[in-house]
């Protein structure tokens, strides 16, 4: 049984995997962020920054990244319930900072849902600091 955990751009053959993974992983999540959306959306910009994570060849995990020009964001950084525990959300995080660096991003944010109370630690770890900032949001409908 190969262990090793590959990390490696999406590609379009994933898409079936990702949406059930983020259907499962994110099955709170609000209709703006269907995955089929997310996904098309993504391949439009800067798709280079959109990982996947493969164990025994199935995907179970992801992470989005995006770069303005300023700063970076990462978002959906996910991995299946029986692939967690296991440094996989690490080697996303990994490839999306060293995808970040690249195109010259100094500074990543990232938002975690004040109900997601279950990943702070996991942020803190890989040195994230909570700052001291209000999120506004708007919705372009």
């Amino acid at each position: 049984m190969d262990n090793v955990v590959n990390i490696r751009p999406f590609a379009l053959a994933d898409r079936a995997a990702v949406v059930n993974l983020w259907r499962l992983v994110f099955a709170e999540d609000p209709p703006w962020n269907e995955p089929n959306l997310v996904i098309d959306t993504k391949l439009t910009v800067q798709p280079h920054l959109f990982f996947v994570a493969e164990l025994e060849g199935e995907v179970v995990g992801t992470t989005v990244a995006g770069f303005d020009g300023v700063r970076g964001w990462v978002h959906h950084v996910a991995v299946h319930p029986d692939a967690q525990r296991k440094g996989i959300a690490s080697l996303l995080m990994t490839a999306a900072e060293a995808g970040l660096r690249k195109m010259g991003c100094q500074k990543l944010n990232l938002q975690v849902r004040a109900s997601n109370t279950s990943v702070l630690e996991f942020y803190e770890e890989l040195g994230f600091q909570k700052e001291d900032r209000i999120s506004f949001g708007k919705r372009l409908e």
